[in-house]
């Protein structure tokens, strides 16, 4: 008789599919460890703010018997997954962490994303948490409060795919999708000591199209870059709903994946010449860097030579901000999130010409970032320059402004530039708190950069243990 293991919540994606091939369980018991684990613990994460526990079984029921059968229906079948509550659901309200919406619908579309994973078979659990339209680098909202870390409950899951890199982080389903305008899968993914990847612009479509223009990413979440790869091969592909949408891969995102690092040419940037980091952050990543090396890379200390291009991102931010709260008309301004509505005030009355600076400071820091990967295969850095902190602030204590962009130095500038940006975990600080590696690569290189990550993965073995329990469950947080 085949053993099953003792807790299917802990599998990875990939784990699940060659379970279910080998017979070894079904999907009906994979879905139903992780809504046990959505029922015992998402009340001290608040990850979730919608679980369809009855859809979620019958989806799970019909894909046991595709699997019985022989006839899955593609790369994601059976497997338990949650959405971003950015995106279109059908017949799930998509609220995007506001009370400007009403839950009234109608809800009679998929995004492409939930499109993709619908066709594969994927069990749909329910919607992750969002800030406020997924404006910024912490996940809290007035309507569906905080979103905390399975680490440590006291302390933020980052944002704005907080909720997916939380459900991930804890067990509650093995991947996620999210969004990444200007880090939302890679500061959670960090904080939570998870894997993302904001793909070259454009891979995954979006529809409707982001308020945050032609900065807003969706990417996979996942626990491993192996099951990155193959969230990304389901998600990735044209549709035509997308004015920016790029052609369907012609081959799969796990390709060379096993390929390894010996002879690339990596620059490591601490802080690309602009940013701070935490002693313990500089530390872990420093490590990382010296795995990097014993992997076979040519690794060289290297500035990219660019200027913090925050007020330029602002003015294309918050413009967009501005923009998606029109519709909900002149009083909608008071009914928002404070931080958001401070940012939209600041630069609602930012003129063409100041947004087509921003934009031609944009286009520069793509010339210069194109021009460095001809020298150097991929850019490494610290995803963030801290660990998570206290899940009341909305940035780290003493810390110079609360506005998030201040406290994530090196993931915005690459939604400007559009560049596939990755990040894995590289270790846990003294404070009991995980750290994230970015890798960086040219536009479309993104198979360079899962290639690179799970090179770093395999070397350093940094699948390590993570919390099964969240850490302030116990206490009744």
């Amino acid at each position: 008789m085949i053993q099953k293991p003792t807790d299917l919540a802990e599998l990875t994606a990939a784990e699940l599919l060659d379970g279910y091939a080998a017979g070894e369980f079904t999907p009906v018991e994979a879905t139903e460890a992780v809504l046990d684990r959505i029922e015992k613990h998402d009340d001290a994460l608040n990850a979730f703010v919608l679980v369809d526990r009855e859809s979620a079984l019958t989806s799970a029921e019909a894909s046991a018997k595709r699997w019985k059968a022989g006839e899955t229906l593609g790369p994601g079948d059976g497997v338990p997954t949650s959405i971003k509550d950015i995106f279109l659901t059908k017949d799930w309200p998509t609220l995007r962490g506001t009370k400007l919406i009403d839950e009234a619908g109608p809800w009679d579309a998929d995004a492409p994303c939930v499109a993709r994973l619908r066709e594969t078979g994927a069990v749909l659990l329910g919607k992750t948490a969002t800030p406020e339209f997924a404006w910024k680098g912490v996940t809290d909202c007035m309507r569906s409060g905080v979103t905390s870390n399975p680490w440590d409950t006291t302390t933020h899951a980052g944002g704005s795919s907080g909720g997916a890199a939380a459900a991930v982080g804890a067990g509650m389903g093995p991947w996620s999708v999210g969004t990444d305008g200007g880090g939302s899968v890679r500061i959670p993914a960090a904080f939570t000591g998870t894997v993302a990847i904001k793909a070259t612009y454009g891979t995954v479509p979006m529809y409707p199209s982001s308020p945050f223009g032609t900065l807003a990413h969706a990417g996979p979440m996942t626990r491993t870059v192996r099951d990155t790869a193959l969230l990304l091969d389901i998600i990735a592909g044209f549709d035509s709903r997308d004015w920016s949408a790029l052609p369907t891969p012609t081959a799969s995102f796990a390709d060379g994946l096993e390929d390894g690092i010996e002879g690339l040419r990596i620059a490591y940037s601490p802080t690309l010449g602009f940013g701070e980091n935490d002693p313990e952050v500089e530390r872990l990543v420093g490590e990382a860097v010296k795995v990097l090396e014993g992997a076979g890379a040519v690794v060289e200390q290297v500035d990219p030579q660019i200027a913090d291009p925050a007020e330029p991102f602002h003015v294309l931010w918050f413009t967009g901000a501005a923009k998606v709260l029109e519709v909900f008309g002149p009083d909608a301004l008071g009914e928002i999130d404070p931080g958001l509505r401070e940012g939209i005030e600041k630069y609602r009355d930012a003129t063409a010409l100041d947004y087509l600076t921003a934009t031609a400071v944009r286009m520069d820091l793509g010339v210069t970032m194109g021009a460095f990967h001809e020298h150097y295969d991929l850019l490494v850095t610290p995803t963030m320059p801290v660990t998570s902190f206290d899940c009341q602030r909305q940035a780290p204590e003493g810390w110079k402004s609360e506005l998030w962009t201040s406290w994530t130095p090196y993931t915005y500038p690459f939604n400007m530039t559009q560049q596939p940006a990755a990040s894995v975990p590289c270790g846990v600080a003294e404070n009991g708190l995980p750290v994230g590696l970015q890798f960086v690569a040219a536009r479309t290189q993104d198979r360079l950069v899962l290639r690179a990550a799970h090179a770093y993965e395999q070397a350093a073995g940094t699948q390590f243990s993570r919390p099964v329990v969240p850490a302030a469950a116990a206490a009744g947080k």
